[in-house]
């Protein structure tokens, strides 16, 4: 800008931006802070870098400000610019007409999920900082990620688990994702929409996740000549997603938590529920080939029992729809909880008293169709794994009245990167107790050391 030129509202005053980075300790606090705050105090928002004029209330650079709160004190104070590619003078549309989700100003918010910190702006990917504000880089959920992530997910308060979405200028216009507790990103489904619509934010229920559609539309025009790439367009029309209109499949695939669809399928024959679960529920084995593998038994059967399953679902979700159902959302985060407890246990040598206290005396160790063992097999294994240096990392959690399954990453020894495959699922059936009698463990990437199980 030249001098003389009038500065426009958000450039001057009390919406002038910030000019410099700051940092200041022990503040001084008027009043009283209650103790119990204790955390950071964090907020995003456009700054202009100083002589710039991005043209807008909404563009320009993100900066985080941010408060340490702990035991009644005000620890400290700063403010950090958020060190993206569009900062260092990288365009978001590159030469050949492709988009880089890196080159965003991060200037629209801040959260933290599974202890990880991210600035976000929905044009593109997430940010990380540390907990001091200093920019680490963009985040794509170990290249999950392949959209933009709205500037405004949801966390689940009741599974921990966060929801998002992003937008697109191309098909697909609108994508859903939902990132576990521990913070992996886990599915990832397009949802159809008639064009790139400006979805800014959206909402989750107990049971439902909705979008409003609505006619302001994404239009290149106007961002070239330095203003907002949006308009109202009346032909585009406005409606509410998703519809309630969903055949038993879409139902399991779209409601992994309500209650009512897990006494529907505990009505079902063991070999049915089991498959279902694991072909509609988990992460890592629901392919055919993953399913027939973890019970030793035919592709062609398993094709047989998800349609036969399908089927008596349906009939099942009828006749259980006016019943109590239990509360499975409070079973699946009670099976989180007692996967973490049985890991931490395991890493402090008590496994095997943990496994006494919790699980049936009489339990089971299958591998494919042919049972390997017991509790003391099992006990050596993970001993003499945590003994080895490998480490099991939990994420996902997902449990009915028979059932459980625990997801697992296994974090293995630098020096002995292949000792296990990276990857097992516990695939547990319960006694009328809840105690675990059965026990699959599942490597969707089998080595041939799991050959030597029998053995150990």
């Amino acid at each position: 800008m030249t001098e003389g030129t009038a500065l426009p509202l958000y450039l001057k005053g009390r919406f002038a931006p910030v000019p410099e980075e700051h940092s200041a300790f022990d503040l001084t606090v008027r009043g009283t802070l209650p103790p119990e705050l204790d955390g950071r105090y964090l907020r995003n928002g456009p700054n202009p870098l100083p002589g710039e004029d991005d043209g807008h209330w909404f563009t320009g650079p993100g900066m985080l400000h941010g408060i340490r709160l702990r035991e009644g004190r005000a620890e400290w104070y700063r403010n950090r610019w958020i060190r993206t590619r569009e900062r260092e003078g990288h365009p978001f549309v590159r030469e050949d007409g492709t988009f880089d989700l890196t080159a965003t100003p991060g200037n629209t918010h801040v959260i933290r999920h599974a202890d990880t910190v991210l600035a976000l702006c929905e044009a593109g990917f997430p940010y990380r900082v540390t907990p001091a504000l200093e920019t680490v880089g963009p985040y794509d959920f170990g290249g999950r990620l392949t959209t933009a992530m709205t500037a405004h997910p949801k966390e689940d308060p009741v599974t921990g688990e966060l929801h998002l979405f992003g937008t697109g200028f191309a098909p697909p216009y609108l994508t859903y994702h939902r990132v576990t507790a521990e913070g992996e990103l886990v599915d990832s489904r397009p949802i159809e929409v008639p064009g790139p619509t400006m979805t800014h934010d959206f909402a989750i229920t107990g049971h439902h996740i909705v979008w409003m559609d609505l006619p302001v539309v994404f239009r290149p025009g106007p961002a070239g000549r330095g203003g907002m790439p949006y308009q109202w367009d009346d032909g585009y029309g406005a409606r509410h997603l998703p519809s309630t209109e969903a055949g038993p499949e879409q139902w399991l695939e779209r409601s992994t938590l309500r209650d009512w669809v897990w006494e529907a399928l505990e009505e079902l024959s063991p070999a049915l529920r089991l498959q279902l679960v694991l072909r509609h529920f988990t992460t890592h084995v629901t392919s055919y080939e993953r399913i027939a593998a973890a019970y030793g038994i035919p592709v062609g059967t398993v094709r047989s029992r998800l349609t036969q399953g399908r089927t008596k679902l349906a009939a099942a979700l009828a006749g259980t729809a006016d019943t109590a159902h239990g509360d499975t959302a409070r079973r699946t985060l009670d099976s989180r909880t007692q996967a973490r407890e049985t890991l931490a246990a395991a890493e402090s040598g008590h496994f095997g008293a943990l496994l006494t206290e919790r699980w049936s005396p009489e339990v089971a160790l299958f591998r494919g169709g042919d049972r390997v063992g017991g509790r003391d097999l099992l006990v050596r294994a993970m001993d003499g794994d945590i003994a080895a240096g490998v480490r099991q990392r939990l994420v996902q959690a997902i449990a009915g009245r028979s059932l459980a399954v625990w997801e697992m990453d296994i974090v293995n020894p630098a020096d002995d990167p292949g000792h296990c495959p990276p990857a097992v699922a516990w695939l547990m059936t319960l006694d009328a107790t809840g105690r675990v009698h059965r026990l699959r463990l599942f490597h969707p990437q089998p080595l041939r050391a799991l050959e030597l199980l029998p053995a150990l």
